[in-house]
């Protein structure tokens, strides 16, 4: 089946070259001219991912992120001109899986789909993980630790469940950019930043919770 995508593009030049070259690499596309018809398409069933572009001629892209990502994890690729380091950000930060700044190659936008896709692709692990006394719900994408929820970001979230699945696992900086970011202009910084305010939120709990450990030059674990 051909995967169904959704991209929201207010410049129809664009748009056609980009909906044209998915449509030959095997995708099938709706395409959505401004955020209206975006939260409609964003909305079908049947979409497997969103390329959203930021500048809407009837709304901010973000704010169309941001409603999204309160309601469901359906994987957003964000397209847009803004390529300073605050608004790759604050896109990510929001819950977009990936970022690219145009412009790019549409070669490029079609890698950058499968490697989302296959990074959101139900794995085959338990539902529940569980370390020590942390509840992770795959499902749900909440966590907990003692009965206790956590107040996660959706990368910090993700950034948990990831090192959850595999506990004692050491993974390198380069290692969580690419399964959690999938974007080689990350830099290493980016982890430190989001392990830093995760092991805030865990340590500052009233009971005892699992721990990440930096292990020197080689990368973080979570140890129960």
């Amino acid at each position: 089946m051909r995967p169904h995508l959704a991209l929201i593009e207010d410049d129809p030049d664009f748009a056609l070259m980009c909906r044209t070259y998915l449509e030959r690499a095997g995708f099938t596309v709706t395409w959505a001219i401004d955020a209206r018809a975006g939260k409609a398409a964003m909305h079908d069933g049947g979409i497997a991912l969103v390329v959203l572009d930021l500048g809407l001629p009837d709304g901010s892209g973000l704010e169309l992120l941001r409603a999204l990502r309160s309601t469901s994890r359906l994987p957003v690729i964000v397209v847009s001109g803004r390529g300073g380091e605050a608004d790759r950000v604050a896109g990510l930060e929001i819950g977009a899986d990936d970022y690219l700044v145009k412009p790019f190659s549409q070669r490029e936008l079609v890698a950058r789909i499968r490697a989302v896709l296959r990074r959101s692709q139900p794995p085959d692990v338990p539902v529940v993980v569980e370390v020590g006394a942390l509840r992770v719900d795959t499902a749900a994408h909440q966590a907990a630790v003692a009965g206790i929820p956590l107040a996660l970001r959706p990368k910090e979230y993700a950034l948990l469940e990831l090192l959850a699945r595999s506990p004692g696992r050491v993974f390198s900086a380069e290692q969580l950019l690419e399964q959690l970011w999938g974007a080689s202009w990350q830099q290493p910084a980016t982890v430190v930043e989001h392990v830093y305010r995760l092991r805030g939120k865990l340590s500052g709990l009233p009971t005892p919770a699992p721990r990440i450990t930096t292990v020197r030059g080689f990368g973080y674990r979570l140890d129960p």
